[in-house]
């Protein structure tokens, strides 16, 4: 007759072959790819489909993407239309009805949160502007909380033998982050009223949030490049009205932002945008810890 194993020997069976994760988890950037991981834990295995040096409304819908939402159970997006140029191509050729919009399996952040900047009304003429309003709700730490406090249900409704699980990790994680976020408010209070001109109109949130105003944007309308004569009119705004700094994100061109910034004789600085955008960008603690360090070195 065989051995039956010991307790000890399937312990380090266990640790030699751990579980495997319950939930793919395709996450559209690193934001929600870097929330599923703190909500989802040793649960999701999650596979982030942009970085922060891509632009998140450039991206093309490559066959490996594809093959990614394929085994997909959950993806997690901006929504807001940031993700219409090529998410609905990969849910389309992935044919998993399970991303499909209205469906469990598909996430959208934006849905949880009020948006600013809601156009009155939409035509061509003015640029890459977003009929719902503005997307990248991400940079404010309130639209986090409201985020992970509905993330933390889905997986839990998509994985319900372990919603005790979802539900300790959702507490530990918001519990942190309020007290981050107080912090950070606290360390913030220099930049209130400070002006920045921005490259894209993709900092809005983190703006609003800590009480600054935008000075202008380096683009002449939302996702058209910047060019000589609207540099040109921001310079000569700017003799006016003296801005903080000009803010770049890390996937922007720097030329405009430096070429700007040493005729109005103002800081130039780059903030990581999203997580992995800096060194010190690693996680969402390290995002907004690292965010207003680059802004509070300007403060002065």
């Amino acid at each position: 007759m065989k051995r039956l194993l010991s307790i000890a020997q399937l312990a380090l069976l266990a640790a030699a072959f751990p579980a495997a994760a319950a939930l793919n988890v395709f996450a559209c950037t690193p934001e929600w790819g870097a929330l599923a991981t703190e909500l989802g834990g040793d649960r999701v295995s999650v596979y982030t489909a942009t970085t922060a040096l891509q632009d998140p409304h450039r991206i093309e819908a490559r066959p490996s993407l594809i093959a990614r939402a394929r085994s997909a159970d959950l993806v997690v997006c901006t929504g807001a239309e940031l993700e219409i140029g090529w998410l609905p191509l990969v849910q389309a050729q992935s044919g998993n009805p399970k991303i499909r919009v209205g469906q469990p399996g598909y996430f959208e952040a934006a849905g949880h949160v009020p948006l600013l900047e809601r156009p009155a009304r939409i035509d061509r003429s003015m640029g890459d502007v977003h009929p719902g309003g503005n997307p990248h709700v991400h940079l404010d730490p309130h639209n986090i909380a409201r985020i992970a406090l509905a993330l933390g249900e889905r997986l839990a409704k998509l994985d319900p033998g372990e919603t005790a699980y979802y539900s300790r990790r959702a507490k530990i994680f918001l519990d942190r982050w309020r007290e981050a976020t107080a912090r950070w408010e606290r360390d913030a209070a220099p930049l209130k009223g400070a002006s920045l001109v921005v490259y894209h109109r993709n900092l809005t949130y983190l703006i609003h949030w800590l009480g600054m105003r935008e000075a202008g944007s380096l683009e002449p309308k939302p996702g058209l490049p910047p060019t000589t004569a609207h540099l040109s009119e921001l310079l000569a705004s700017l003799r006016q009205n003296r801005a903080r700094a000009i803010v770049r994100s890390a996937y922007n061109d720097p030329r405009a932002a430096e070429w700007l910034a040493e005729r109005a004789a103002i800081p130039s600085i780059q903030v990581p945008f999203t997580v992995g955008g800096s060194d010190k960008a690693k996680d969402l603690f390290g995002l907004f810890d690292d965010t207003l360090a680059r802004l509070l070195a300007v403060a002065q």
